[in-house]
């Protein structure tokens, strides 16, 4: 990934979260943080009243917007168009950071040959904001330095993920709102420490601490530790091209860790198509799910609270997990299963629990992660890059400007459409997200009594088009895809536009993937939840 994405390729965010409370502006875009991450929402309601200024860029009317002195209540899949408008502005008005950009940046030229085309006009007929409201928002983070960016899974999960955040990359760049306190580019994950995978390696292209698999060097250094030769020196698979692997039978073994991919994948029938396609498939969970169903060997696992051993936020702080309780019946820590089998194959793993897994291993084959060690760790955790056991840990990265790669690289990019756009069969568009009171596909929330707050799915669909279709509040509605359909009850709210349908993926019965789309964008292969065309149908 060229540019700035690059020195935070892994999706961390550049700065911290106890710099929310200082902040003077932010922009929220592609985040329904009240619901999806309630704590962290929280510290940026208390900015407000602290006197931030809050900037949200939505397709709804989320919660967040009753806080923000401006929004953008852009089209869903404009986020280039409006984001090339703001750099517009910044650019023709003369009010970008140009000490930072001449001292830190390259490739601004083409950068501006890019964005001088989205004038506020043209961007407008793209994403729907109006001219004016784009020269709003560019002037004043222009005016409030310095000015931090959050968005989530509203930016990445499309065909165009990747140039979104390139274009948030950029602006933050333009305006020199990176490598200072209260600043930078913040991605909130979408689950619980799927930070800390990703740190471990979970991902096909790197090994734990981001060293990638191509790099002779790294490769020759894991051998060694590992006791083994002939790593692979190509990337791995990503999940798209691991289901589809499936069903052509190029991947014929499938072991699956904590995911229920049965309820979480787009185009749920597709989904079950490729799982029941595998030769074996293995699950490693907690609870028996959607997923559960399609394995040949089932490993119960121990919860979060049944184990030693770490969790890392988006912050990138690894923080200490303590066991509280005991496994239940067979339960045992993944790690665990995982060195039995190892063992049949013939390998004697050394380390016999998290502590001793982070202490012998992860920090000292992660040049990133070298000064974490489990006893400095007691209290609050420490935030990678933590090189040295003398080191405090880093709150925000590429201080001064100076960043991994050198200098921060502008990537120019143009807007372009959802790869399913809608049309006269299907007029609206489909757009995905979560609810405060229920987490993923309910494999603990379902058990732990929050359905008594939200206890099955809803298409929530603006007054315009209830009314158009002669639809009442609560009404059971069929809303319906190219790939399936669902029977919901209609949430007739001023949160959603006119031509937007909005759902979540909580309930296996009117999941919202029975529905979204398989397209997914090129390069980092995140499916494209956000946007696909439905019809909702009155019965």
């Amino acid at each position: 990934m060229a540019g700035l994405a690059a020195s935070f390729g892994s999706g961390a965010m550049t700065n911290s979260f106890g710099e929310f409370a200082k902040a003077k502006l932010m922009l929220c875009i592609g985040t329904n943080m009240t619901e999806a991450h309630p704590v962290a929402s929280y510290y940026v309601k208390q900015a407000v009243k602290n006197g931030m200024t809050l900037i949200v860029a939505d397709p709804r009317k989320q919660r967040l917007v009753k806080y923000a002195e401006l929004f953008a209540q852009l089209k869903v899949g404009t986020d280039v168009a409006f984001l090339n408008g703001l750099m517009n502005v910044l650019i023709t008005e003369d009010l970008y950071d140009k000490e930072f950009v001449e001292k830190n940046c390259s490739d601004f030229d083409k950068l501006k040959e890019t964005v001088l085309k989205y004038t506020p006009e043209y961007a407008a007929k793209i994403c729907g904001v109006e001219p004016e409201i784009i020269r709003k928002i560019a002037r004043k983070m222009a005016s409030v330095k310095p000015g931090a960016v959050c968005y989530t899974l509203g930016i990445t999960e499309h065909t165009c993920g990747k140039n979104n955040v390139m274009s948030v990359a950029n602006l933050q760049m333009l305006l020199g709102n990176l490598g200072v306190e209260c600043g930078g580019v913040n991605p909130l994950r979408g689950q619980n420490n799927v930070q800390g995978a990703c740190d471990m390696g979970a991902l096909p292209n790197v090994f734990p601490g981001y060293q990638k698999v191509v790099d002779p060097a790294a490769r020759e250094k894991f051998e060694k530790a590992w006791g083994v030769t002939g790593l692979p020196d190509k990337n791995g698979l990503m999940i798209p091209d691991m289901m589809a692997g499936l069903a052509s039978k190029k991947v014929r073994a499938f072991w699956i860790f904590g995911e229920n991919l049965a309820n979480s994948e787009p185009d749920i029938r597709h989904v079950e198509h490729e799982l029941e396609s595998a030769e074996f498939i293995v699950v490693n969970d907690i609870f028996p799910n959607e997923t559960t169903k399609f394995a040949d060997v089932i490993f119960p696992a121990a919860a979060w609270c049944e184990d030693e051993g770490t969790f890392t936020s988006s912050e990138r702080r690894v923080n200490r997990v303590r066991k509280i309780k005991d496994a239940p019946g067979e339960a045992k820590p993944n790690w665990w299963v995982f060195q039995q089998v190892a063992k049949a194959f013939g390998q004697e793993w050394p380390s016999n629990s998290g502590p001793e897994i982070w202490d012998n291993e992860v920090s000292k084959l992660a040049p990133a992660l070298g000064g974490i060690k489990y006893v400095r760790i007691e209290k609050d955790g420490l935030q990678w890059p933590c090189p040295t056991a003398e080191h405090p840990g880093t709150t925000f990265l590429h201080k001064e400007g100076k960043f991994t790669h050198g200098k921060g690289i502008f990537k120019a990019v143009e807007w372009t459409p959802p790869a399913e756009v809608e049309d006269a069969e299907y007029p609206f568009v489909l757009s995905t997200g979560r609810r405060l009171s229920q987490y993923h596909t309910r494999t603990q929330t379902g058990r732990a009594g929050m359905d008594a707050i939200y206890k099955r799915e809803t298409a929530d669909m603006s007054p315009a088009d209830a009314e158009r279709l002669g639809i009442k509040n609560g009404e059971i509605v069929l809303v319906k895809s190219r790939r399936g359909e669902v029977r919901v009850p209609a949430r007739v709210t001023e949160e959603v536009p006119k031509g937007m349908v909005w759902m979540t993926f909580h309930f296996r019965e009117g999941n919202a993937n029975w529905l979204t789309n398989t397209a997914y964008d090129p390069e980092t292969r995140t499916a494209e939840y956000k946007a696909c065309a439905v019809n909702v149908v009155k019965l």
